[in-house]
């Protein structure tokens, strides 16, 4: 009989991270911790997916692989099927990826602050962390980060841009001088590129055989309920990267729905111009406010700092809204963070925000 400490049976990481865990819920009358699109799919695309689902066989497995999802982003991307892999969601891809290229011992470059799932994922494969802070201004250290993944040996470099939970992005050029300057693998994970005025990396894709870029359907294409995500890399890597992938991960249901949203792609174009418009809205009238310190986006969320992020945190919770405290990431000292939502609800959040933290 087992004694009631399993520790000594499981992975000695697991003392090291914990949980996947959301402050204050995932329910709320204005949600806006989750970075999701506020736009739902019209109930005519549900009815006609819906359709197209009840006649396939639901007694039998999915392709091993999505090819038919694989096949419909690979043409509206315009690159070769050959290099486009798709998953349950950019995470699971992530932990595909991170599986394939760490094991113990192998040291992993990744910015400070940036999405905590990489380094959850790096502490369980026992890798090294190798962190390069971001500048006091949020933005990325290139010159930091060249200089560190060479002086440090990294094999593997991840830049997430927009970076979550910075909301700065790295230039082409730079994410190129990376890719050229270090001796690694370079993961570009592009989860916000639709709301960002920097070019994608995409066009280093068959140009430069190190890089990968990571897309997630949650945030644009408002498919955050479908996980949906696809990793772009020359062939040769991404057979290998298949590898470990677990099979049958990507459903039916989710083929036929991002082959729908694909071919009414105008939706997805007028839903992030709004969130452009509105993201441009809000950081104006926060810049107003005394008391906020607003940092420009270029995703579809925005930060700032308060006095005590804490309190405001709370307060805005008994109002009803929904926002995330990242005070706990480096550098992000009493900043909190808040996607994009209606136009109604970013009015409310503002004049909370205005009596809350600017008072």
């Amino acid at each position: 009989m087992m004694a009631e400490d399993y520790s000594s049976y499981l992975n000695p990481a697991l003392r090291r991270i914990g949980a996947y865990s959301v402050e204050g819920g995932q329910d709320a009358d204005i949600k806006l911790n989750q970075n999701e699109s506020p736009f739902d799919l019209p109930l005519w695309m549900k009815d006609a997916i819906m359709e197209e689902f009840k006649r396939e066989s639901w007694n039998r497995y999915p392709d091993i692989l999505p090819f038919r999802g694989i096949r419909a982003y690979s043409e509206f991307l315009g690159v070769p099927p050959e290099w486009v892999m798709m998953s349950n969601g950019s995470n699971e891809m992530l932990y595909t990826i991170f599986l394939a290229c760490l094991e113990k011992g192998s040291r992993v470059l990744i910015p400070r602050p940036s999405f905590s799932l990489y380094d959850k994922l790096a502490i369980l494969l026992q890798a090294e962390i190798v962190h390069v802070p971001m500048h006091e201004d949020l933005s990325f250290d290139v010159d930091g980060i060249v200089r560190t993944a060479r002086r440090e040996s990294v094999r593997f470099i991840v830049l997430s841009t927009p970076n979550n939970p910075t909301s700065k992005s790295m230039s082409l050029d730079d994410i190129r001088k990376v890719a050229a300057e270090a001796d690694a693998l370079v993961l570009v994970d592009e989860a916000y590129i639709e709301f960002s005025r920097q070019e994608s990396a995409l066009e280093l894709i068959g140009k430069m055989p190190n890089v990968m870029v990571l897309r997630t359907m949650s945030k644009a294409l408002a498919l955050a309920g479908m996980r949906i995500g696809f990793t772009i890399t020359n062939p040769s890597l991404l057979s290998e990267i298949a590898k470990p992938k677990i099979p049958f991960t990507s459903g039916r249901l989710a083929e036929i729905t991002l082959r729908h949203v694909l071919d009414n792609y105008y939706l997805v174009d007028e839903a992030v111009r709004s969130i452009l418009g509105e993201r441009e809205r809000v950081y104006d009238a926060l810049r107003s406010i005394a008391g906020i310190e607003s940092y420009e986006s270029d995703a579809n969320f925005i930060i700032i700092r308060v006095c005590d992020a804490a309190r405001v945190f709370e307060t805005l919770a008994a109002k009803g809204i929904l926002v995330r405290n990242v005070s706990g990431y480096p550098l992000m000292q009493n900043c909190l963070r808040f996607n994009i939502g209606l136009k109604q609800e970013n009015d409310l959040l503002v004049s909370e925000l205005e009596k809350t933290a600017g008072a």
